[in-house]
């Protein structure tokens, strides 16, 4: 039976719009998702070093809950990438929610009943960190499943927005006043926020498994595995940017487990201050949710990236020279909108490049550079900070940062953008 042309083009509309309609929900939900995931990320992430400050007085001890939260991203990203290629993403991402939701129920109870101890944090941070690991790995693989090329940008930007209110802004404010609190009010936000999130994904709609041939084998994990880290070595420009990423990554990661005691100490900065510090980060991630798309246009993807490198050294030095209120504030901002323009376009050149099959490895394979540096970096500046200052371990890791410049101005070319901007054209 053969198709009549006429059929066939009176269908197209009707498949656009039908297609548009399923994209535009889609984002609704992952920008809804990602608010209340990253929501009660941002308070646990305030509430457990700032609990722990309560607890003792040592940076290293202190910096530990956020090498806690992080090292998971060392020790499991590439097997959980294998997990995200071969199951279903989002049925992981529930699996994700449920760790979450027992883990801070537990803290829940125990800070109830008075019984929060520096062992327990750890431990519980650890677990944590594993769910995120997991929850945030397969979200980022929905993307490219569920949203077209050409619209990859724009929800990218609503949903580094969405991060960056959430987390680095609402969550630590609100964080910083629950603690203020209790503990256990700090808690029970995070286990609603939680349990919200995984209602929220019920309601998302595509394929969210790669296809498989029923007669196609499946390899081994370390094989698998293998082949995600190849992917990304022999990719010139991803690998820049996973090195670029890691030297960042280690910045924030010194910058958040050395701001705590630092804030609260020689800054005279109470818990609740020290929560509007760091959501000044949020503020300056807001407007660059807001310009990324204006910036790219004016001054092109590959100077916004640039730019973020000299922002990152910028949120690290700033404290490292003084205690001055308004100066780490406007710093922070700073530090705030450049994160989020060097994520949204990372995340677009990444779903631009890299297959279908292989997001969940690859991107655990960007992911462990990104978020594994960040206890690295939380744990090198700790020790600094116990055995020189804070602000000693703040400005080693300014002046690490600017050596990313080179090797991404040198690979990231004038003729790499253009390409990527005609990639990002095609529907």
């Amino acid at each position: 039976m053969t198709s009549n042309p006429a059929e066939d083009l009176a269908a197209e509309p009707a498949e656009m719009a039908a297609a548009s309609e399923v994209s535009g929900r889609n984002t609704v939900v992952l920008v809804g998702f990602t608010a209340l995931t990253n929501l009660a990320d941002g308070v646990m992430k305030i509430a457990l070093p700032l609990v722990a400050t309560s607890l003792t007085d040592s940076p290293a001890l202190v910096s530990g809950v956020m090498l806690a939260l992080s090292l998971p991203w060392l020790l499991t990203a590439l097997h959980v990438g294998v997990l995200v290629d071969r199951y279903d993403r989002r049925k992981l991402v529930w699996v994700a929610n449920g760790i979450q939701i027992t883990v801070v129920g537990g803290l829940l109870a125990l800070a109830a009943s008075d019984a929060l101890s520096l062992p327990v944090i750890y431990a519980c941070g650890a677990v944590l960190g594993v769910a995120e690991v997991l929850a945030m790995t397969s979200a980022a693989a929905l993307v490219p499943d569920v949203i077209a090329a050409s619209g990859r940008e724009r929800v990218n930007a609503w949903v580094a927005g969405a991060e960056t209110v959430c987390q680095e802004f609402a969550g630590p404010f609100v964080g910083g006043l629950l603690v203020g609190v209790g503990a256990s009010f700090a808690m029970g936000a995070t286990f609603v926020g939680y349990t919200l999130t995984a209602v929220v994904l019920v309601f998302l709609v595509g394929r969210f498994r790669v296809a498989v041939t029923e007669d196609e084998a499946t390899p081994p994990v370390h094989a698998q595995i293998s082949e995600g880290l190849r992917f990304l070595w022999e990719q010139h420009l991803l690998r820049v940017l996973a090195l670029a990423v890691a030297v960042l990554g280690s910045c924030w990661g010194a910058w958040y487990a050395v701001m705590p005691l630092y804030a609260t100490g020689p800054m005279g900065l109470s818990a609740a201050d020290y929560g509007l510090l760091v959501g000044a980060l949020g503020v300056g991630g807001i407007v660059g949710a807001l310009v990324v798309g204006w910036f790219n246009r004016l001054f092109g993807r590959r100077r916004v990236m640039i730019l973020d490198v000299f922002l990152t050294s910028v949120l690290v030095a700033g404290p490292a020279v003084t205690t001055n209120v308004w100066v780490a504030g406007c710093v922070t901002f700073l530090g705030g909108m450049g994160g989020t323009l060097w994520t949204v376009n990372v995340r677009t050149v990444m779903q631009t490049y890299v297959p279908m099959e292989m997001m969940g490895r690859f991107g655990a394979v960007f992911r462990l550079f990104a978020f594994g540096a960040v206890p690295v970096g939380a744990g090198v500046a700790g020790v600094l900070a116990e055995q020189f200052s804070a602000p000693t371990a703040l400005a080693v890791f300014a002046v690490a940062s600017l050596i990313v410049f080179v090797p991404l101005v040198r690979v990231f070319t004038a003729d790499v953008e253009a390409d990527l901007v005609a990639r990002l054209r095609q529907p």
